[in-house]
């Protein structure tokens, strides 16, 4: 049987292990890569990237700024996106609130507390109950490490620029996965359900006592979840 191409697009500090449940899992449904999104300081060229070196029909699946990302290369390349996947992600622009936040976390970063950043993150990152879980937090420290300062100030300008998307959400054809934790706190389940109302081929999935890294919080679950998708829609 031919595998389906997997594009896995990661979120603001994020790399390859934020989908190393999935990686493993899903290789014998999908042909799974993920795709590198820290040399670029705007969604666009993100997505033009992803897409110069993606196969011509693919899935992909972003959580966070990869939502974001997966929405812009649905908008470039509807014809080239076999499947939909958004997690723990949202069609909005940032708000003037969001982007004073991020403004205020790239002067920590430029002031030389970049290690600081992380740890700011953490309490809207994951479900409050696992903010002591050594084994979790240190996956998350650990690729924000990898990722470095100066990516980090790349990807937070392209989410500040990001456009509003929803009014693209309607003419999405693909099968979707609409996917959050119920108690991300960042891209908060009723965007979720925005998203998924929108869109027309869409399933909203809900995984419980989960925040916003559902592929690390919850890895069998999202795994799960991903699966039928892939398999089945």
């Amino acid at each position: 049987m031919t595998r389906l191409p997997l594009i896995l697009l990661p979120g603001l500090l994020c790399d390859g292990a934020l989908w190393a449940h999935q990686s493993r899992y899903l290789g014998e449904v999908a042909d799974v890569g993920v795709a590198d999104l820290t040399r670029h300081d705007s969604i666009a060229a993100m997505a033009d990237a992803v897409l110069e070196s993606a196969p011509q029909r693919f899935a992909v699946a972003g959580l966070s700024m990869g939502g974001y990302v997966a929405l812009e290369i649905a908008r470039r390349a509807p014809d080239r996106v076999a499947k939909l996947a958004l997690l723990d992600t949202n069609a909005r622009a940032d708000t003037d609130e969001q982007r004073r936040r991020r403004r205020g976390l790239m002067a920590l970063a430029n002031q030389g507390e970049f290690r600081g950043v992380t740890p700011r993150l953490l309490p809207m990152l994951i479900h409050p109950s696992r903010t002591e879980e050594e084994a979790l937090t240190g996956i998350v420290t650990g690729m924000a490490e990898r990722v470095g300062k100066d990516a980090f100030l790349r990807q937070q300008t392209a989410i500040m620029c990001r456009p509003d998307s929803r009014g693209d959400l309607p003419g999405i054809s693909s099968p979707t996965l609409v996917l959050c934790g119920r108690q991300d706190a960042l891209s908060t389940l009723e965007m979720h359900v925005e998203m998924a109302d929108l869109i027309p081929r869409a399933r909203l999935a809900v995984i419980e006592e989960c925040g916003h890294l559902a592929t690390l919080e919850r890895p069998f679950a999202a795994t799960a979840l991903m699966r039928d998708w892939l398999v089945y829609s």
